[in-house]
């Protein structure tokens, strides 16, 4: 008979998920640099590779506290979100859509992670891993920043020039 899955299981789980995620995130963000038009954009992505390093690291403790080995698992979800962005930079290459188009695929992103790491917080929390919620609220309060910067990014300047073209 097949062993009774549990929250911490789950937990584990959605934590490798996540793990694998970030990382490809890293490898994402400077092919999203190099296409954004804006010198905002740019620099918002450089940014963001920056706090993701940050959140790989903290992933690290997070697996350290829980007395397991980093790893990562697939994540389909990411691989589908990210190679829809890579879309968007081939086929608005060179048109005053393009940073408007980025700035969508950076929030699925950000979405995706945020949806993430408030599960994960939560889960967290009712697994009593009181030292475990403070590092996932940190990454999860700085893809939440993220996401309002886009946010200001896109209503105040791209998506008018997209428009405007």
């Amino acid at each position: 008979m097949a062993k009774e899955k549990t929250l911490e299981d789950l937990f584990y789980d959605t934590l490798k998920d996540i793990y694998f995620a970030e990382r490809q995130i890293l490898r994402a963000l400077p092919k999203m640099a190099r296409a954004a038009q804006s010198s905002e954009l740019k620099a918002g992505f450089e940014k963001h590779r920056e706090q993701t390093e940050g959140h790989v690291e903290r992933l690290q403790q997070v697996f350290d506290k829980i007395g397991k080995r980093a790893q990562g698992k697939t994540c389909e979800a990411i691989q589908g979100i990210i190679a829809e962005g890579e879309e968007i930079i081939d086929e608005f290459k060179g048109t005053q859509a393009l940073d408007a188009g980025l700035i969508s695929a950076a929030q699925a992103v950000e979405h995706y992670e945020i949806a993430r790491y408030g599960t994960l917080k939560t889960w967290a929390a009712t697994l009593g891993l009181k030292d475990v919620v403070g590092l996932l609220d940190q990454t999860l309060q700085e893809e939440a920043a993220t996401d309002k910067i886009l946010s200001q990014l896109a209503t105040t300047a791209a998506n008018q020039k997209a428009k405007a073209a």
